[in-house]
């Protein structure tokens, strides 16, 4: 039996060294004819153990031939099985790269109707999933190259006007028409104070956009950090005549680069303030939800239409000329959500009676950074 095995053994091996030569030759051939070569390859190895064996043990020419007849018959349906699953495959896999093309060009993908291999269907799964991140990218693109194309118009507008007003002043003053330089002077510094704003934000969002945002995260409170934003607002919430109202705030510890946000606290403030009435509240509060600490600001604006509430953090996005203060390119709101999110957190506007609220979520410090 041990003499039958390895003569078995070397002739299957002989065919099948042979088949995987003819493999590796034909393997940037389509999938059928490498099931053609393995069907092949299997049955000429049963073949030729089958043959070593018989002259081995000295059968007939009539036994021999019978073996052989047997083996031919189980080529024959071997073969006509591989080529017929081979084609199967070899269609499902066409399909699959037409409606991966699809997709590849602006499409949508959509996989192939009819059954197919656990391994294709796996792939046209895969291949749905980045069809949809495809598309949800697509879209982020669209309304990014909108807004920028809005910034622009926007910051052209609003670089005009005051340029134009610095040229009028200085010429008049260089004529020495104006009866009150000093007047004139402070407006230029005004202007160039108004200029120097902008372009700092555009600074900003750029480095937030680029992802090269500086933070240096330190530990400190929750409440002095609402106390810094109110006391920095109060002179333009008197000059307005809007009421500042800090609810009390737990010292709740966070991770945050304290410059940063204090800016992020200071535009929400100042947004709020531009856009609240006389005589209105604008409210700062801080608390606490599972392992998050949730800063809100509300004010008295009258609310935002529903269809603008998903573009408000936008760059470029001002809303309508009645709620657009005189100043200000649209950059602030999309600085606060650009400076909380790189520090981990979430930016978020919902209506409230008489108004809105901004919601910024940020973690709370670790145990090991306290």
């Amino acid at each position: 039996m041990l003499i039958i095995a390895l003569y078995a053994f070397c002739g299957a091996a002989a065919a099948g060294l042979v088949g995987a030569v003819v493999l590796r030759l034909l393997r940037g051939r389509s999938v059928a004819v490498a099931l053609t070569v393995v069907a092949a390859v299997a049955v000429t190895a049963m073949l030729a153990g089958t043959l070593a064996v018989a002259e081995a043990m000295f059968l007939s020419r009539h036994d021999l031939s019978v073996v052989t007849t047997v083996v031919a018959m189980a080529a024959v349906v071997s073969m006509a099985t591989a080529l017929v699953l081979g084609r199967w495959v070899v269609a499902r896999s066409r399909e699959l790269a037409l409606a991966a093309r699809s997709f590849g060009e602006g499409g949508s993908f959509a996989a192939p109707d009819g059954a197919s291999t656990a391994e294709l269907t796996a792939l046209a799964g895969e291949l749905a999933a980045t069809s949809e991140r495809l598309a949800r990218s697509r879209e982020r693109e669209r309304a990014l190259e909108t807004s920028r194309r809005e910034l622009v118009a926007w910051i052209s507008h609003d670089l005009r006007t005051p340029l134009a007003g610095l040229r009028a002043m200085s010429e008049a003053l260089e004529d020495g028409v104006v009866a009150d330089p000093d007047r004139y002077f402070h407006q230029i510094r005004a202007e160039v104070d108004r200029l120097n704003s902008m372009v700092g934000d555009l600074f900003e969002l750029s480095r937030i956009h680029a992802g090269t945002l500086p933070l240096s995260p330190t530990r400190m409170s929750v409440y002095d950090l609402v106390g810094e934003a109110l006391a920095g607002a109060d002179p333009l919430a008197r000059e307005h005549g809007v009421r500042l109202v800090g609810e009390p705030v737990a010292p709740v510890p966070v991770e945050v680069d304290g410059k940063e946000m204090t800016r992020v606290l200071a535009n929400l403030l100042v947004n709020a303030i531009h856009r609240t009435p006389a005589d209105g509240t604008v409210a700062i509060a801080a608390e606490v939800r599972d392992a998050s600490v949730v800063l809100s600001v509300t004010d008295g604006c009258g609310g935002i239409p529903a269809e603008d509430l998903p573009r408000v953090f936008d760059t470029g996005w001002r809303g309508s000329q009645a709620r657009t203060p005189p100043a200000g390119a649209g950059l602030g709101l999309a600085i606060v959500r650009g400076i909380v999110e790189a520090h981990e957190g979430h930016a978020a506007v919902r209506n409230v009676t008489g108004g809105c609220r901004f919601e910024v979520t940020l973690p709370t410090a670790t145990a090991e950074g306290m």
